[in-house]
This record gives structure tokens, sequence and C-alpha cells, in this order.
């Protein structure tokens, strides 16, 4: 129905081939569905809301997503559909992997694979691809490799050519990732999986979505970040009235909001496009390394990558993470434009998991935060209705280029 209004992005993630043409196509199917008769045959709403759930899984649509591909799920299992169980539930599992729902995702995977193996052996490459992309992002290289070895030698005997090109793509990319990693740990520095495997198990144990579980889930964590964050450099420090020129402010966040617009994509549930001229003339004309070094006391070099970030609809949010060891010792996220509706009852917040508990950041434009985002568990809290919020984070790198030897940093916890 909508393949041609999908393609998939470098990480291997759908995305529309044309925003408004997937957009429109998805209105009418919802239209379609609004219109069928009480007595319709369910098998065709099971395939509306099937793929009304896809398209708003590409349009990063999350939430929505979820609730149509559950409600298709719920169809199939009710007519006795275990073909379509199969499917839907991996796409279901690819709605839940978008939003950073990670546990939720594990759990639709592993049983849409047992399906396909024990009733539909025609589904098990689609399993096993689905799946091992869900690896690959977790951090766990390995068992990506092997899930997408076996779906290759399955679709080779298959015989369709587009199949085995798809498979062949998601090898190479889990391959690239493989041999980067392998170089970066050579050097004695943190491997790649590392940090994957960090956030697998924080988002396993606890998540941004839901601040009212925060005090229940700390305890399962404590030891274990305490150990993490013994080794930053930088502790999550809130940073207000730091009198940046609000000329230089306005254009930096005129640029990203045409950036997103037009060459923005969807990572880890929401927004991020490529920075430009008005972001390096901003980091340059206020020395972003300065305020670093003085609010953290390390020496920093400029910063040397950073990217817009957008949270554009109610609901979106940032799963408790770590990122790459590559981004640098310290990270800066500056907020741009921080929409909210008046008596909101709760806005969304940057918020870290520190040796203590949770330390949530409420930023106004203006406002920036310093962390070390390899060593600090950090998300988002969902937006409320009518909220927006645009970012700029910047990553920088010590001067003195003190190691991450593997050898120094815990590993993640089992």
């Amino acid at each position: 129905m909508l393949q041609h209004l999908i393609d998939q992005d470098e990480g291997l993630r759908m995305v529309p081939t044309d925003r408004n043409e997937l957009t429109t196509a998805v209105g009418q199917l919802n239209e379609e569905l609004r219109g069928l008769p009480e007595e319709a045959d369910p098998a065709r709403t099971r395939v509306l809301t099937r793929w009304i759930g896809i398209g708003q899984m590409c349009l990063g649509h999350h939430e929505e997503a979820r609730t149509f591909l559950r409600q298709s799920l719920d169809l199939a299992a009710a007519i006795g559909n275990t073909r379509a169980v199969v499917a839907t539930g991996l796409n279901l599992g690819d709605a839940h992997r978008y939003a950073g729902d990670v546990q939720t995702a594990d759990a639709l995977y592993r049983s849409a694979l047992n399906t396909a193996r024990s009733q539909h052996p025609e589904l098990v490459d689609f399993a096993l691809q689905h799946t091992g992309k869900h690896l690959m992002e977790r951090g766990d290289l390995a068992g990506a490799q092997a899930h997408l070895q076996e779906a290759l030698r399955l679709r080779i005997v298959k015989g369709d050519a587009g199949l085995v090109e798809s498979t062949q793509a998601a090898l190479a990319r889990v391959e690239l990732l493989i041999g980067q990693a392998d170089a970066t740990a050579a050097d004695g520095a943190v491997p790649r999986q590392w940090s994957g495997q960090w956030t697998s198990w924080l988002q396993s144990r606890t998540t941004a979505q839901t601040p009212a579980r925060w005090a229940e889930d700390f305890p399962t964590l404590r030891d274990a970040v305490r150990g993490l964050t013994a080794h930053q450099r930088v502790h999550p420090r809130h940073l207000r009235d730091q009198s940046f020129p609000a000329e230089l402010i306005t254009q930096v966040a005129e640029e990203a909001e045409k950036a997103v617009a037009v060459d923005g994509y969807l990572h880890n549930g929401k927004w991020n496009a490529a920075v430009g001229d008005a972001a390096s003339r901003f980091a340059g004309q206020v020395d972003l390394a300065a305020v670093v070094a003085r609010s953290t006391g390390l020496d920093v070099e400029q910063p040397h990558t950073g990217v817009y970030i957008a949270y554009l609809e109610e609901g979106q949010f940032l799963d408790f993470h770590v990122d790459e060891v590559g981004f640098g010792e310290a990270n800066l996220i500056l907020c741009l434009k921080h929409e909210r509706p008046t008596g909101a009852p709760r806005a969304g917040t940057t918020v870290f998991i520190n040796a203590d508990g949770y330390l949530e950041c409420d930023l106004a434009a203006g406002d920036c935060v310093v962390f070390d985002g390899a060593l600090t568990p950090h998300g988002r809290t969902p937006l409320s209705a009518g909220e927006s919020v645009t970012l700029i984070s910047f990553g920088f790198r010590a001067r003195d280029q003190a190691s991450r030897a593997v050898g120094n940093l815990p590993p993640a916890p089992g």
C-alpha cells in the first residue's frame, strides 16, 4: 500500500521518500478506515490499521503508530491469522524500537521469531532481519551479525534478489560497526559496543517516559551508576544567565527550524538535523569552549561536532542512554526555543541519572546544560500537549586527551 513511499536511512530505519506524499496517503487510509461500516470484514480493518501504523511510524508519530499496530495485531490474533500476527508483531516491535522502548521491542521480536519458526517458516527470514537490526542498535553486534547471516542464507535459497540485497546492506552496516569497534579497542579506548550495552541495561530497568517510577527504579541502578559516574570528567550542571546575545540565539533557532523541516531525520524518537553556518558562528563568537571550561574546570577545544534536536509532538521523549565515547569528554546542550502552554501541568525536561538519583533540568531559551554524555545516563521526559522544544548539542574534546581506557571503565552489568 505504502511501500513506494518508504525508504531506509543510513541507520536502516524506515523513513518517507516524500513526507508530504506519505502524510497524504496515510490520511486517505484513515478516511477509508473511518468510512467502513460496522459489519465490514475485519480482515480489511486489520490491513488498514497495519499500514496506517507503519506510515505513522515512518513519519515519527510513535504513539499513533503503536496504537494502530496494536489494534491490527489484536485483530490478526482474533481472526486466527497467525501469518499476520508475525508480520504485524515485527512492525509493532519496530514502532517500540523507534520510540526507544527497547524492552517491549525485544519481547515482540522474540515472540514473532518463535512463532515464525514454529508455524510460518516462510517468514523466518523477515523475523531474523528485524531482530538483527534491533540487536545492532542495542550494540549486540555479534548477535546482530548471526541473525542477519541466517536471514541471508534463507533469502539466497528463496532467490529474491531484493530481499538478498536488503540483508546484505544490513550485514554491511553491522560489519562496518564491528570494524570500527575493533579499531577503537585496538587503540586502547572504549569499544563501540560498550555504550550500547550500557544503554540496553539502563533501558531495561528505567525509562525517561515515566518519572513517577524513578524513586522505585533508582535502588536497582544505584551501585552500577555510581561506578560509572565515578569516571566522569564533567558532572551535570544547569547553566542559566549566560548572557548569550539574543540575536545570535534567534539566528541559530531559525536555522534549526529550517534544517529540521527540510533535512530532519528521526533518531530515537526525536528529530535531528545537521548544524549549519549560524551554529558555527555562534560557537565561535560566544567562545563555547570557554563557557565549558569556566563551568566545569575542564580545558576543552572548540566543539568538534554538533547536531540540532527537536521535539515537536506531544509524547515525544528520549529514553535514558549514554553517548558514543567519540562525541567527547564534554557535551553542551543549549535550548534555542521552548514553547509550552500556560498552565501546563508538566513540561518536558532534560534529565540525568547521577550517583544520588535523578536530576531534571527545565531548559528555557538561552539556558544550557553541560555534562559528560559518555558516562552520564541522560534522556528527555515526554512533551506535554502544545509543547515543543528545539535544542542544539555540541561535543567537546579535552585538550589533555586523557584516554578512556577499557580497563579503567566498568563493563555494563549483566
